[in-house]
């Protein structure tokens, strides 16, 4: 069989929408993986995957770029519980597959069993009511094809809502939507023949490589996302619908970190002070240390210690943090090794995880001012706030925090980028937007142990830069933000 014969689809292209939501997961099962175009992403951002493909030159092809492809029918539950025993994951991706099956529901309902508890799913589904089919429909056109919505092997159809329904039906927990815009789209067949047809290369994904594909991407492709965010049921192409397994109450492995940058003061009081109040947790410091043994007295006490150095700033610092914890623990708490933020509030964090069902605590030190912060500090902190809170429609008081707990699965949610200072801006409103649920509780703030290693110039520039950037995150106001 030649390539071309081979293909079913003369494109073959990224769902950019489904890839943006990776995140960035440890096992990913990628279900109707095709060639691996959109597994292959998720391999490039650390996970390991699995793919599931029936057709055998298409599994062929997704090997040379997953870890591993299994041949099986996902319809067929003997099938996949031979192929998957002893498995699990922690994303699943579903990129337009599910409308080729008779009983969708079923089948995704199968394969949440390998499913981690607080494991993401990403489905991705073709809108049946796009603008073009409602136009079509008015036309009496209803007319199948080798590709597109109305694509001649799809056998359901699915509205936004539909989509919805058809994954809470199953028991996961919609967490947000998004699109891929059917706007240029709509002349894909025109754009087809003038840039693949007739060229003599029969590589599916030849127009995704070429020159006006990029320049599209990069510069028509986000104005188009603007459009279409505002009316998804009627500009989108495919709706993507980022969902999770609802996280079960229960005790969680748990990872205490800290920033360490010259602590040799406080180092060894504060790892006392953490094993009193969590004698189970594991204790990682990612640290800049040049002038003193803060490494190594951490390393005696048992802690786990990432150095970063020469020092790249508190961005890089609490990237490297986040993404160390989640890859070993389910719940991350961190702290200043400082003693600002009191290490006997750890449980109280923990608690509101484990038992009460928080994914993000924030611990807010400025909803009335601290005596240990000086007036020109709080009034930035606040009105950083107040800045996120009008932007944002997050009615936060401290965007900034250096106390906060985070279920680690959320972590692996995002691609948090350290670039430069203030990630605490991004780690607080994206899982605050996208539908997690965040809690916010006051504490108290006390007296510094050591030398303020702030940087205010840099981290007031940085905050404006990433509160401006997070505008595009998910809905402006979090629908699951509460005080305590």
């Amino acid at each position: 069989m030649s390539g071309v014969e081979q293909h079913k689809y003369r494109v073959e292209e990224v769902n950019r929408a489904l890839v943006r939501a990776i995140g960035r997961p440890r096992k990913v099962l990628d279900v109707g993986c095709g060639i691996g175009l959109n597994g292959a992403v998720a391999k490039r951002k650390g996970a390991q995957v699995t793919g599931i493909e029936i057709a055998p030159w298409a599994a062929a092809q997704a090997r040379e770029v997953l870890d591993e492809v299994l041949e099986i029918d996902i319809t067929d539950a003997d099938a996949v519980a031979r192929g998957l025993e002893g498995r699990s994951f922690d994303l699943l991706m579903f990129p337009d597959v599910l409308e080729h099956l008779v009983e969708p529901r079923q089948t995704l309902e199968r394969l949440l069993e390998y499913l981690e508890d607080g494991g993401h799913v990403l489905v991705s589904l073709p809108n049946v009511a796009a603008w073009t089919m409602r136009l079509g429909l008015l036309r009496g056109r209803w007319n199948y094809g080798a590709s597109g919505i109305l694509d001649d092997s799809h056998l359901r159809f699915f509205t936004l809502r539909g989509g919805r329904e058809l994954c809470e039906s199953v028991g996961l927990e919609v967490l947000r939507c998004d699109q891929n815009p059917m706007l240029v789209r709509a002349a894909r067949d025109s754009i087809s023949r003038l840039l693949v047809d007739g060229r003599g290369d029969p590589d599916p994904t030849a127009l995704s490589r070429s020159l006006p594909y990029k320049l599209y991407q990069g510069l028509v492709r986000p104005v188009e996302d603007l459009i279409a965010n505002r009316n998804p049921e009627l500009l989108a192409f495919q709706h993507l619908i980022v969902a999770r397994k609802p996280p079960a109450k229960r005790k969680l492995s748990l990872t205490v970190g800290m920033l360490t940058m010259d602590e040799e003061e406080s180092a060894a009081r504060m790892i006392g002070e953490i094993r009193k109040v969590a004698p189970d947790a594991q204790i990682l410091c990612v640290d800049s240390s040049t002038r003193d043994r803060t490494p190594q007295i951490a390393r005696e006490l048992g802690a786990r210690v990432l150095r970063q150095v020469p020092p790249r700033g508190h961005g890089p610092a609490m990237e490297l943090l986040m993404v160390s914890a989640a890859a070993q623990s389910e719940l991350l708490i961190y702290l200043d090794c400082d003693f600002t933020y009191p290490p006997s509030y750890i449980p109280v964090l923990r608690k509101l995880v484990e038992e009460e069902g928080a994914d993000v605590v924030n611990s807010a030190r400025t909803r009335t001012k601290p005596a240990a912060m000086p007036w020109p500090n709080f009034l930035a902190n606040r009105s950083f706030a107040a800045m996120a809170h009008a932007m944002h429609g997050i009615p936060t008081v401290d965007v900034h925090s250096g106390m906060r707990a985070y279920r680690s699965s959320v972590i692996r949610a995002f691609e948090f980028d350290g670039e430069g200072d203030a990630i605490p801006i991004d780690t607080l409103l994206y899982p605050a937007k996208c539908g997690y649920r965040v809690i916010e509780m006051a504490i108290s703030y006390d007296e510094r142990v050591g030398v303020s290693k702030l940087r205010k110039v840099a981290g007031s520039v940085w905050t404006m830069i990433r509160l401006v950037r997070a505008l595009p995150v998910g809905k402006r106001r979090g629908e699951r933000f509460e005080f305590r």
